[in-house]
């Protein structure tokens, strides 16, 4: 992962081997993270065994551990069973998988979200001999943040500030955490900082626009991401999910098109394709596989009619997935009641999850047919 460190605060990752007593457990639970790091430090000391013993403890603990799973697979291949360990680390690759990825117009950070335990941890012990130095309190700042442990990343965002006043990057990141938390006027207030001292930060242009939104201030929010759009120079991941945002479908057509030739294996391209086109009033492509994502598959019904709206609501499990099913019953509502459209576009925006691109389209909806 790009958070990670490299030369020196590797070798002194592996010569340290004490347990990191100020890592706080993150999103698989305290016990089968504690396990995890006896794993390694067993591992460390010579007995691969017992190691692999604790790692599948973690991962029976929480099936969705990858760290658990593909530290195995290390332990495998260190002792020569390579082919186990290639089956654990094509497992671990599957539940990586199984999340929705970050958003491909946000911060590298917020594209790597997840389980980042190993990340945190290595982290950890480094600062306890390079307390004074910003670049590992940033690096496990930025784990931190993709673990979704957002105010164990403020605190590290501000310690680096503390040792480096005048690091934009910090303050860019600092400004994410804030957004997280829902502090967002304190964050455009960074990110104002951060973009009079680089205009074509695009980043930080995306989470200004995100702040903006959240506050209601749709002009402005809106301005950022035509900016960004305009810097993006038609990369087609990053520009389609920024075009979307604005709800300017025809220009997001193109770039989706171009996603769903180069990455088939995430079924949201799909899915925002057909989007765009029915928006765009023309026949849109045949619904394709989900790729085995039952919950993309439970869209594309949606807009295909053939899933009604309790059905697909009864799956939407978290609030994000809500704030997907809403906004796409919207979408094949709109050709025949736009009235229903406007309703579930206002409930997509009630949900509050300004960081969401169906977030943004929602208001973008709801103010064009409101004009």
């Amino acid at each position: 992962m790009l958070v990670r460190l490299s030369g020196s605060l590797r070798e002194t990752l592996g010569a340290r081997r004490q347990p990191a007593d100020d890592w706080t457990a993150g999103a698989n639970g305290s016990e089968a993270e504690h396990l995890f790091l006896r794993a390694q430090a067993l591992f460390r000391m010579g007995d691969s065994q017992a190691a692999i013993n604790l790692l599948r403890q973690a991962s029976a603990l929480s099936p969705s551990f990858a760290d658990a799973v593909e530290a195995e697979g290390e332990v495998l291949d260190m002792s020569g069973d390579s082919a186990s360990a290639q089956a654990r680390y094509e497992e671990a690759r599957k539940l990586r998988q199984n999340g929705r990825a970050g958003a491909p117009d946000r911060h590298f950070v917020l594209r790597q979200l997840g389980s980042h335990t190993a990340e945190i941890v290595s982290y950890t012990r480094v600062l306890k001999s390079l307390k004074k130095y910003a670049l590992p309190n940033l690096a496990r700042g930025n784990a931190y943040l993709a673990d979704r442990q957002v105010e164990l990343a403020l605190a590290d965002y501000e310690r680096t500030l503390r040792l480096h006043p005048g690091s934009m990057d910090a303050l860019a990141m600092k400004a994410e955490a804030l957004s997280a938390l829902g502090r967002y006027a304190a964050a455009i207030e960074d990110l104002d900082k951060v973009l009079a001292a680089n205009p074509k930060s695009s980043d930080s242009l995306n989470a200004r626009a995100i702040a903006h939104m959240a506050l209601g201030h749709a002009d402005q929010a809106n301005a950022d991401w035509r900016r960004q759009l305009d810097l993006l120079g038609g990369r087609p991941a990053a520009s389609a999910y920024v075009a979307l945002r604005l709800a300017d479908y025809e220009r997001a057509l193109p770039h989706l098109e171009t996603m769903l030739r180069n990455d088939s294996r995430d079924p949201y391209w799909a899915l925002y394709l057909r989007t765009a086109q029915m928006r765009l009033g023309k026949t849109p492509t045949p619904a394709q596989s989900a790729a085995g994502d039952e919950w993309v598959a439970s869209l594309l019904a949606v807009q295909s009619g053939s899933a009604s709206r309790e059905e697909v609501m009864a799956r939407a499990d978290t609030a994000g997935r809500r704030a997907e099913a809403l906004f796409q019953l919207g979408v094949a509502s709109h050709a025949s009641d736009l009235n229903a459209a406007r309703a579930y576009w206002q409930q997509v925006l009630d949900l509050g999850q300004p960081a969401l691109v169906e977030h943004a389209a929602a208001r973008n909806e709801l103010s064009r047919s409101a004009s």
